[in-house]
């Protein structure tokens, strides 16, 4: 691995967890959204991952990075709440709701936060170690 792809496995790293980052921020704005313009209330989105691989030779194929393969809607049951007022509650006054947890979604988005925050650590010590071979390089 050369030292430049460090930088590119950081970036892609780097670009994933910001959309899930986006994708919770996504979540977290419709948690009462009872309505959309596909009918129905709101799913909550998931994003999944996939390994990108470099091939380096016939035999085995070695990491390169992660991406987004997809955003995924939670096939989890919505919520029913009692409501009778509310203008999308049913005969007997239940509400749809998404099956969004703020709870888990901040859980979600910490750890995106973790590891975008990671990311950002490989590329500022890659970054610093061609530094220091550079002045070794001068000398």
């Amino acid at each position: 691995m050369s030292k430049l792809s460090a930088f590119d496995i950081s970036a892609m790293g780097l670009s994933a967890q910001r959309e899930r980052l986006d994708v919770v921020a996504e979540n977290i704005a419709n948690v009462n959204t009872t309505r959309t313009s596909q009918g129905g209330p709101y799913r909550r989105k998931e994003v999944v991952f996939e390994t990108v691989l470099q091939d380096q030779s016939l035999l085995s194929d070695s990491p390169e990075g992660v991406r987004v393969s997809e955003v995924a809607r939670d096939p989890s049951p919505l919520k029913k709440v009692y409501e009778p007022g509310h203008p999308d509650a049913d005969a007997r006054g239940y509400v749809t709701m998404p099956n969004v947890s703020v709870v888990d979604e901040m859980v979600d988005m910490i750890s995106a936060t973790r590891s975008y925050e990671a990311n950002v650590t490989v590329m500022n010590s890659t970054k610093s170690m061609l530094m220091k071979a550079l002045e070794i390089g001068r000398r």
